[in-house]
C-alpha cells in the first residue's frame, strides 16, 4: 500500500493549477441518463472516483470515453440495457446514490445499492428516498438494495428538506427535470455544484430556477438534449493548496481560483492574518506576517465554512499562535485525523462534534495514518511544516480527490514523494 513522504524545508513559491470539481463531476456523470443524446464534461478530473463513476455508468449501458488526458469526458446514454447499480461498484464510493433519480425519471425503474464512501458517518438515504417518493415513486428497501418505481410516471410536487442535503438535493432535482408538472425544493442545498448541475441541465433543456437559494423551482419538461459542459472549479482543492503557503511559507499563485466559491474560508484565513489577492489567473496566497493567529470554526452548509476544509484548517491551526475551537456540524466521527495530528506533536483536545487546539510552534514529522480522503491530505499539510519526515499510510483515499498531489506540490517547491508499498 503506497504512503506519501513529506519533508518539512520551508517556503512554497509558484503556481498550481486547481482542477474541476470531483463532487460537481460525479454529479454531472449521471445526468446522462437522463438523456439519449450525448453529454460532454469539460474541465474534469482525473480521480479514481471519476473511474469508479465511469464503470457504473457503463455497467448500466451508457458509453463513457475519457478524452484529452481525461480532462474530457464525452458520454452517451442512448441504450440503457440494465438498470440495477450494483453493491460491487456502489459500495466504493457514496456519489453512486446518484443514479437513483436520473434512472427513475427516464426509464420509470431502478435498483441501486446502498453506496458506501469515506467512514465519516452514517448519511443516510431517507431525504433521497423522502423526495422522490414526493415526486411519486415507490421506493422499498430489499437486501440492501432500494427498489424504485415510477408506475405512473413522476409528477411534480412541493417538498422541504429536513435539512439542506446536498446528495438529495441533487438526486430530486435531476429527476423533478423530467417529471410532469413544477416541482418546489424548499431547504434546498445551495453549494456551487448545485448550480453547476443546474447549469449543465438547462444546457440540456431543463427549465430550473433558484439553484443557489433554499428554494428551487423545477418546471418538467418531456425530454432532454445532449450538450457539453465545463465542471466548475474544485473548491476543495482550492481551499486546501491555499492553506500550503500558508503552513510552509512562502506565497503560491492558485490558478482558477475564485472568492465566490469558499468566502467563508477566506474571511477566516483573513482573520488568521492570510493575505489573499485576486489575480487575472486566480488568487495569490501567503501569510501576512509570522505565525498566524488562531480562529475559530464552525462548520456549516454553504455558503458557510466546509466540512471538506474542516481538517486542513485544524492543520493549520496546530501551529497558530492562540486557541482555536473547531465545531463539526455536518458529519459525526469527522476528527479522526486529530490523533494522527497528536503524533506530530499538536496539541488538540476532542469533545463529541468539538476539537480545541491549542497552537504549538513546531511540528515534528512521524508516521501517520489517513483514515479518510480530507485527513489525508491534512497529515500531508502538517508535514510541511514539521521539522523531519513525516510518513503518511494509506493515502488511497487521495486518489479520490486530488488529481496528481505530489506533482503539484513538489512544482512549488514542497520535498513531497510516492512511496509504493510491497
Amino acid at each position: 500500500m503506497d504512503s506519501i513522504l513529506v519533508k518539512g524545508n520551508g517556503p512554497l513559491n509558484g503556481e498550481i493549477p486547481i482542477a474541476g470539481a470531483k463532487n460537481a463531476c460525479l454529479t454531472l456523470m449521471p445526468a446522462t441518463l437522463l438523456s439519449e443524446e450525448p453529454l460532454t464534461l469539460t474541465n474534469a478530473p482525473r480521480l479514481s472516483d471519476i473511474k469508479t463513476m465511469t464503470q457504473l455508468l457503463q455497467s448500466l449501458g451508457s458509453e463513457v470515453s475519457a478524452l484529452s488526458d481525461g480532462q474530457v469526458l464525452a458520454m452517451s446514454s442512448h441504450n440503457i440495457d440494465n438498470h440495477v447499480a450494483d453493491y460491487e461498484i456502489v459500495r466504493k464510493m457514496r456519489a453512486s446514490n446518484l443514479v437513483l433519480g436520473p434512472m427513475l425519471a427516464r426509464l420509470g425503474h431502478a435498483v441501486v445499492s446502498l453506496p458506501g464512501g469515506c467512514a465519516i458517518g452514517a448519511r443516510p438515504m431517507d431525504l433521497h428516498i423522502y423526495g422522490l417518493e414526493k415526486l411519486g415513486a415507490e421506493i422499498e428497501l430489499k437486501d440492501g438494495y432500494l427498489h424504485a418505481k415510477a408506475p405512473r410516471g413522476l409528477k411534480g410536487a412541493e417538498m422541504e428538506l429536513r435539512f439542506a442535503s446536498v446528495g438529495a438535493t441533487e438526486n430530486i432535482l435531476m429527476a423533478a427535470t423530467l417529471a410532469k408538472g413544477t416541482t418546489v425544493i424548499n431547504n434546498a442545498a445551495r453549494e456551487p455544484e448545485i448550480v453547476d448541475l443546474a447549469d449543465c441541465l438547462r444546457a440540456m433543456g431543463a427549465q430550473i430556477e433558484g439553484d443557489g437559494s433554499p428554494t428551487i423551482v423545477v418546471q418538467g419538461v418531456d425530454r432532454l438534449k445532449g450538450a457539453t459542459h465545463p465542471v466548475v472549479t474544485d473548491r476543495i482543492e482550492l481551499g486546501t493548496y491555499m492553506l500550503a503557503p500558508v503552513i510552509a511559507g512562502g506565497e503560491v499563485e492558485l490558478l482558477g481560483g475564485r472568492i465566490d466559491l469558499i468566502g467563508a474560508f477566506c474571511e477566516k484565513l483573513d482573520a488568521a492574518g492570510v493575505s489573499i489577492e485576486e489575480t487575472a489567473r486566480g488568487l495569490k496566497v501567503a501569510r501576512k506576517n509570522g505565525r498566524v493567529k488562531a480562529v475559530d470554526v464552525v462548520t456549516a452548509p454553504f455558503p458557510g465554512f466546509p466540512t471538506d476544509l474542516q481538517a486542513q484548517m485544524m492543520a493549520l491551526m496546530c501551529t497558530a499562535e492562540g486557541t482555536s475551537v473547531l465545531e463539526e456540524k455536518i458529519f459525526e466521527n469527522r476528527f479522526m485525523h486529530a490523533p494522527e495530528l497528536g503524533r506530530m506533536g499538536a496539541n488538540i483536545e476532542v469533545s463529541g462534534g468539538t476539537a480545541t487546539v491549542h497552537g504549538v510552534e513546531k511540528l515534528k514529522g512521524a508516521p501517520v495514518m489517513a483514515t479518510d480522503l480530507r485527513a489525508s491530505v491534512s497529515l500531508i499539510l502538517a508535514g510541511l511544516a514539521a521539522e523531519g519526515e513525516t510518513l503518511v499510510n494509506r493515502v488511497y483515499h487521495l486518489d479520490r480527490g486530488y488529481e496528481r498531489l505530489v506533482r503539484k506540490l513538489t512544482g512549488v517547491g514542497a520535498l513531497v514523494e510516492r512511496v509504493t508499498g510491497t
